[in-house]
């Protein structure tokens, strides 16, 4: 293939000449505008493309929603629609203006990434989760919070927990990590998770509820904890694990084969008279007549004819023939 010839004209040399005699400025309009705000910036101390397009964790992220679904359910009584935002970098120090004073903060070790991951909760929520777990409406409280009640950090544990198994299970396609919850606080003051001006990347999850403003929880990597699986993040989620991909009649043929009927072998339906019957006593005697066939049966249905035999020391029936109905 013949290369490009095209070649600069007189009029792009001089333009580019002159650009470069007078600093850039030149007599040609300017790059920047006036009122741009400018920045120092150095090289290499926010380089954050070694993450990509964070493809990874916002398919881990759209994951975890809809497995998270299961955590609320038995609390909510009903099934809620779990939204996940694209996953944001900023510095600790910044995400943390944007939070509320009182929070539910809960901090969990990643033990093979060697680093941490934060699961914050707002008081809001906690109160709702809490009202109809145990029978109320969904409702948000009125007036602000200063401090969790017994039954709410019940609520909290159980829902930390909850959330860092289906995490756990969310990781699982592109590395497998476990969460172990290390601390548990209710200022961000006292979270000893990272430095103030460390970079961490937030994951925000919005939860859609009926007749209420929708609920929101966030949960906060460091950047310094990713940077080992960076090349697993800016490649695409792929499992080395085959699971099977079952479409929903096999699901459905599979639980209903699951299904545990009674089968039972009748042998003898012998008659007595209601008068016989009156005066049994303990220890009398019926006379049953037993034949060559018995007759088993399903959920009280006739399906086989079969023979009483032993197998093993134990009574058996060897099925012989069908019966069609």
């Amino acid at each position: 293939m013949t290369p490009s010839s095209r070649k600069l004209t007189s009029e792009e040399v001089s333009a580019l000449v002159g650009s470069l005699s007078d600093g850039g400025g030149g007599g040609g309009s300017s790059i920047v505008a006036d009122d741009a705000q400018v920045r120092d910036f150095v090289f290499g101390s926010d380089d954050l493309s070694l993450l990509g397009d964070y493809y990874a964790l916002r398919m881990i992220n759209e994951r975890f929603s809809r497995m998270a679904r299961t955590i609320f359910l038995p609390m909510l009584r009903i099934q809620p629609r779990i939204s996940s935002f694209p996953p944001e970098v900023k510095s600790f120090d910044e995400y943390c203006a944007g939070l509320d004073s009182f929070m539910s903060l809960t901090t969990s070790r990643i033990d093979e990434l060697r680093g941490h991951q934060m699961l914050a909760l707002h008081p809001e929520f906690i109160s709702l989760l809490t009202n109809s777990y145990y029978g109320g409406r969904l409702k948000r409280p009125a007036g602000q919070r200063k401090e969790f009640t017994a039954t709410e950090s019940r609520i909290i544990e159980i829902v930390s927990d909850g959330l860092n198994n289906m995490l756990q299970v969310a990781w699982r396609d592109l590395t497998p990590v476990t969460f172990s919850e290390t601390a548990r606080e209710e200022n961000v003051q006292f979270a000893s998770f990272v430095d103030t001006d460390d970079t961490v990347i937030v994951c925000s999850f919005v939860v859609q509820l009926p007749n209420v403003d929708p609920a929101s929880f966030d949960i906060v990597y460091p950047l310094q904890t990713l940077k080992p699986i960076a090349s697993l993040l800016r490649s695409r989620v792929q499992s080395e694990v085959i699971e099977d991909d079952l479409t929903w009649r096999d699901k459905l043929e599979r639980a209903v084969l699951n299904v545990k009927l009674d089968l039972t072998a009748r042998l003898s339906e012998p008659k007595v008279s209601l008068g016989r019957l009156i005066r049994l006593r303990a220890g009398d005697v019926l006379p049953v007549q037993i034949n060559e066939t018995v007759e088993v049966r399903l959920e009280n249905n006739p399906i086989f004819l079969g023979e009483v035999g032993d197998l093993g020391g134990q009574t058996a029936v060897s099925l012989t023939k069908r019966i069609t109905q």
